[in-house]
């Protein structure tokens, strides 16, 4: 029976089970890299986009080899040999990620790991700019100059590992603002770094990657640094946040927000978070309640300072009337929420988003908390309403 084995490669040398597959092999696959000084016999394929080569490999009769770099089951051939039919026998080397922090010497089961190859920056970006140690598979046009451009505004450290096991292995420390300025080698991984979070995990770690997520979310108003009560209230936050929906990859704005509480939530669940505020006694607030978050605080007044901003994936809109509420549907995020306390601002709302292509809908909120009596006697303890706006694209 014909078999396809997918041989990973870090520079060394092959294994006797590796030797063995290409011996027999009659087709072998492969980078330009992979390929060259190779001693086979075999028809040899130079591997460009992939879906050619899996299409060729599986219409072959004979043993196939494919060869790819260090681990080909992570972010490798493997996922599209097995969608195309084919079940491989898999044997990895090193993955390119694994090398890269151990040149660095730096643990990484608390690193986030994402992929750039074959994909939009985007993404990756949101990750970079919302977590501490992220780890980035390149591609030309989406390398380190690209991510260090697109990282303006937060303060990263880059390593990047270029060539890793070949002679001109090159492991280079580098700002991030200084990325455009170096001519780099491909192919190449980048770690992104915060230094101002050097330390992810304060002990052991049960969990690879960033960590299971939130206790809780919608937190009490207790939990935040605020002035006079001016802050979300946690029932109206909690629906905001449903219809938010921050996640990992996203990059939402809090455009007027206040204490920061909307902001502290969307970074909790893995968000990139900006956090837009004009009123100078709210921003150590902010500053505070962030802190250790990755919220990048931006003071000034909107629509005007929203201009520079990268561009989000989802926003809410704690203040500045219909005009900031167009101006940010007017970068087209996926979805929008604005909290209104007056009935008149309701139909304006609606109104904007609905204009701009959004599905808008609108509900009222409003809480009774239980509150203990002198008598150990419960009563009900209103909220003010408040008016909840938000909008998706279809």
């Amino acid at each position: 029976m014909a078999r396809v084995t997918v041989v990973g490669h870090d520079g060394g040398g092959f294994g006797a089970a590796a030797g063995a597959a290409l011996a027999r092999a009659t087709l072998v696959a492969g980078g330009e890299r992979h390929l060259s000084g190779l001693d086979v016999s075999a028809e040899c394929l130079v591997m460009g986009p992939v879906a050619p080569v899996v299409a060729r490999v599986a219409a072959h009769d004979g043993d196939a080899v494919v060869l790819a770099s260090g681990d080909p089951g992570f972010f490798g051939i493997v996922a599209a040999l097995r969608r195309a039919g084919i079940e491989p026998v898999v044997i990895p080397a090193v993955s390119s990620v694994a090398a890269a922090f151990a040149r660095a010497g730096l643990p990484w089961d608390d690193a986030l790991v994402v992929s750039a190859h074959g994909r939009a920056l985007r993404r990756a970006v949101n990750v970079c700019r919302a977590h501490p140690k992220v780890a980035v598979l390149t591609a030309p046009g989406s390398g380190p100059a690209e991510l260090g451009a697109a990282l303006a505004g937060w303060e990263r450290t880059l390593v990047v590992a270029e060539r890793l096991g070949t002679p001109q292995e090159r492991l280079v420390t580098v700002e991030a603002a200084q990325a455009h300025a170096v001519e780099w080698a491909d192919p190449n991984v980048v770690l992104v770094l915060d230094p101002s979070r050097p330390d992810v995990r304060q002990g052991p770690g049960w969990i690879a990657g960033a960590g299971p997520g939130p206790a809780g979310w919608a937190l009490p108003e207790a939990a935040y640094a605020h002035r006079d009560s001016m802050i979300t209230k946690a029932e109206v936050r909690a629906y905001v946040l449903a219809r938010l929906g921050p996640r990992l990859g996203d990059l939402v704005w809090d455009v007027g927000a206040g204490s920061g509480s909307v902001a502290v939530e969307c970074a909790r669940f893995g968000a990139a978070v900006l956090a837009v505020e004009r009123d100078p006694a709210a921003l150590p607030l902010i500053t505070a309640n962030t802190a250790g978050l990755g919220v990048r605080l931006v003071p000034g007044d909107a629509p005007g300072c929203l201009a520079g901003l990268p561009e989000p994936d989802a926003v809410f809109v704690g203040g500045g009337g219909p005009s900031v509420l167009a101006a940010c549907a007017a970068r087209r995020p996926s979805r929008l929420v604005t909290a209104v306390a007056g009935l008149e601002r309701v139909g304006p709302a609606l109104a904007v988003l609905s204009a701009a292509g959004y599905r808008a809908e609108g509900v009222q909120l409003q809480a009774a908390r239980l509150s203990v009596l002198p008598d150990g006697a419960h009563r009900l303890a209103a909220t003010n309403p408040v008016f909840v706006v938000s909008g998706e694209l279809p």
